[in-house]
């Protein structure tokens, strides 16, 4: 299909600041895809999961236009779940030919990340590690869904394999056991080593901050981040476009 017949639906575009992630109180445009494919107990947006949610179709010229329009470089696709978008990989091709944007991707954990990773090039590149990593402009930010969400049982494992150094993995916590749910995991796939981002989120109103970094003194879990969400301390957590 070309690129003048492939659709996405946006359900809405904003500039803001980045709420939590590496990127956290710098600018981003934001763009919102409809739909996503899990029903987190604590989703926020889960009026743009609905079936008659309003959008605007867009193509990937049209998506590209409205970046460069925006002049900000920090771009977070999101919604929803933006991987379940079809032909996703036609906007993402086009995004890594302009080096100068910064494409993050925030993912539920459900979707295999590996079919929109750059492919290898040479013959020689065998491995998922040996894609050309440090020249990718895309990143992803992939959650792990804690017992908290009731939908760990959909997380995709193979996930934790194809990460790479400039990948962030973010857990939402809302309770000890979700905690060392997220050691577990951060140990197992050598996160750390991996040099990805790790942040840890409370749940509202599930477990205290100050909980979360009891565990991480006591745990000594180095390079792993405990974030607030800034947008929601700035505006009204219930508000949309920010």
């Amino acid at each position: 299909m070309s690129e003048e017949k492939v659709t996405f639906r946006v359900v809405e575009q904003f500039v803001s600041i980045n709420g939590e992630g590496r990127r956290a109180g710098q600018l981003a445009l934001f763009i919102r895809f409809a739909g996503c494919n899990l029903n987190c107990e604590y989703c926020d947006t889960k009026w743009a999961n609905e079936a008659e949610v309003s959008y605007e179709e867009y193509t990937v010229e049209q998506l590209y236009q409205m970046i460069k329009n925006s002049k900000v470089k920090n771009v977070t696709l999101t919604g929803g779940e933006p991987l379940i978008q079809p032909n996703m990989n036609s906007l993402l091709n086009k995004l890594r030919e302009d080096k100068q944007l910064r494409i993050e991707i925030e993912t539920n954990g459900s979707v295999d990340i590996y079919t929109f990773l750059p492919k290898a090039k040479s013959s020689n590149m065998q491995t998922e590690a040996e894609h050309d990593v440090l020249s990718d402009n895309v990143s992803f930010t992939l959650d792990y869904k804690t017992a908290v969400s009731g939908m760990e049982h959909q997380m995709c494992m193979k996930n934790y394999v194809n990460l790479r150094c400039q990948d962030t993995v973010k857990f939402v916590v809302g309770s000890v056991e979700d905690l060392q749910k997220a050691k577990q995991i951060i140990e197992k796939y050598h996160l750390v080593e991996k040099g990805c981002g790790i942040y840890l989120s409370p749940c509202f109103g599930k477990i205290e901050p100050a909980d979360m970094v009891e565990f991480l003194v006591e745990n000594r879990l180095n390079d792993v981040n405990v974030q607030l969400q800034l947008h929601k301390f700035i505006w009204d957590p219930e508000q949309r476009g920010v």
